[in-house]
């Protein structure tokens, strides 16, 4: 592990975290859980944690755990459904809970006590080739215990009263059916991120700089030499450090082009932009409870996933309906419209034109939601809600998504839809590529990136009583061990009080 043993003027850190999101809120601290003794340095360029991606108003929210997104499983060419990335999210999600009821237990900070709640999760579809794919989804994914509970109906009885506004109006002659996982979650990941910054700040050895933006990173000598900008005073600080981290969300390609590394080589990201519609009628909000997911349209990327998503914001309850995605060159909210081309280099741009080449269904598509009307957009929410009235809803501005695009040896470039780190051969520097389900999945994410980034410390046997101590399945395989996967469900359901969303 890095130890304060350089001799320089400069300041120095054991590690640096760039962003101040989800992703290096878990990674600090699960880092100062296994060494109380590390010193952490953090630089966020905007003046708040978890503004971009990790706010509720933006993308993070549903706490994916594979129930409901029919994109985690698609169906093969002999009808057959695919549940592996399914299996694989909702472990990853059942050691988020994990960690975060070890949190709630260990520590007294509001924020970390009120980001979750319990919530059904949903999948609905109609026409009768896709109630047939949702009755083999629910028997392939009814065969693990990760899915044990969920059921399945095309009952319209049943189904108006899981879902009344999506079944009012509907016409009867309509094939429909819906599945529906009680254990499904909201999470806040603005309040989660915000309350674990809460909890690092607290602790000994951790400085946490808003307002700064990281400029340049250089390693030199196996030590990392950062240079930041305080953005309200125009000042210039440096830092040192043996490990970096860049979770700066959509920021995180340029910084990673900056470090130089090798593995870095070939990357290169398409920014994608998001519009809700919110809902402004607390009647027809107090009427829906459930996050419901459809299937998105032939053609359409997976990031299209509609969905009606209840969400608890601020100790409000919310109703929003999307997204629309659209198309800007900036990488961040709050970014420029220079990140898109700013990020074109001589090793990415191949693949960035081969990727481009082979997804231009992808650009109509964002051409076509670009040019929605407000009246296109009521169209497609009436799908799900056939009585929906313009005036009950108004449209927001959700967070930007960069996805991945990467060197692939037979396409020459591959646009990724997923998570993706990167880090260097000896470990040194890591950074967090990609978009959902990102938040969800962010524990075991930065659980891999700890024993990549630190492996002899991670095989120590106070390391690895500690990760079971964070997140007891550690080492352990849920999707084969239906008790331990009741019990771990137990603990955190007890432990973070996953009873049904009541308005503060």
């Amino acid at each position: 592990m890095p130890t304060n043993d350089i001799a320089t003027a400069h300041p120095v850190a054991d590690v640096i975290l760039i962003g101040a999101g989800i992703m290096s809120a878990t990674l600090g601290m699960m880092l100062k859980e296994l060494d109380p003794n590390l010193t952490v340095a953090i630089y966020e360029r905007l003046d708040v944690a978890a503004a971009e991606s990790s706010d509720a108003w933006n993308n993070a929210g549903t706490g994916h755990s594979a129930f409901c997104e029919l994109n985690y499983t698609p169906e093969r060419p002999d009808g057959s459904i695919d549940i592996s990335k399914a299996l694989k999210i909702a472990e990853q999600f059942e050691e988020s809970k994990q960690f975060w009821a070890f949190l709630a237990e260990r520590y007294e900070v509001k924020e970390i006590s009120r980001f979750i709640n319990h919530i059904p999760h949903m999948s609905f579809v109609w026409g009768q080739d896709n109630v047939e794919y949702l009755r083999k989804r629910h028997q392939a994914l009814t065969k693990s215990a990760l899915f044990e509970g969920m059921e399945f109906s095309e009952d319209r009885e049943l189904l108006q009263s899981w879902i009344p506004l999506v079944m009012e109006g509907r016409d009867p002659a309509q094939p429909v059916a819906a599945t529906r996982m009680d254990l499904g979650t909201d999470v806040n990941f603005g309040s989660l991120t915000r309350g674990m910054f809460t909890l690092l700040q607290a602790k000994p050895g951790v400085t946490l700089h808003f307002n700064h933006e990281v400029q340049k990173l250089k390693q030199k000598e196996g030590v990392w030499r950062i240079q930041a900008k305080n953005l309200a005073t125009g000042e210039v600080s440096k830092v040192r450090a043996k490990f970096v981290f860049i979770g700066a969300g959509g920021g995180s390609l340029p910084l990673l082009e900056k470090s130089g590394i090798p593995e870095a080589d070939g990357f290169g990201g398409f920014p994608v932009s998001g519009q809700w519609l919110k809902c402004t009628n607390p009647a027809v909000i107090a009427r829906h409870e459930a996050k419901v997911y459809g299937k998105a349209s032939v053609g359409s990327p997976p990031m299209s996933v509609p969905h009606l998503d209840t969400r608890m914001i601020e100790g409000k309850r919310e109703l929003l309906f999307g997204p629309y995605a659209g198309f800007s060159t900036k990488f961040l909210k709050s970014g420029s419209y220079l990140d898109l081309p700013g990020s074109i280099q001589l090793n990415n741009l191949r693949p960035m034109i081969m990727a481009g080449l082979k997804n231009i269904p992808l650009t109509k598509y964002l051409i076509q939601q670009v040019r929605q009307s407000p009246q296109d957009r009521v169209a497609a929410l009436r799908e799900y809600l056939p009585e929906a009235r313009p005036e009950d809803w108004e449209l927001a501005i959700a967070g930007q998504r960069v996805q991945v695009i990467k060197k692939d040896a037979k396409q020459g470039g591959v646009l990724e839809f997923g998570t993706e780190v990167v880090s260097a051969a000896d470990g040194s520097i890591a950074a967090l590529l990609g978009a959902s389900p990102g938040a969800s999945t962010a524990v075991s994410i930065m659980l891999h990136l700890i024993q990549k980034c630190f492996p002899q410390h991670s095989r120590t046997p106070e390391w690895q009583a500690r990760f079971r101590e964070m997140i007891p399945s550690f080492g352990q395989s849920l999707p084969d061990n239906p008790e331990l996967v009741a019990q771990v469900r137990a603990r955190t359901s007890a432990v973070l009080g996953l009873e049904p969303m009541v308005e503060q």
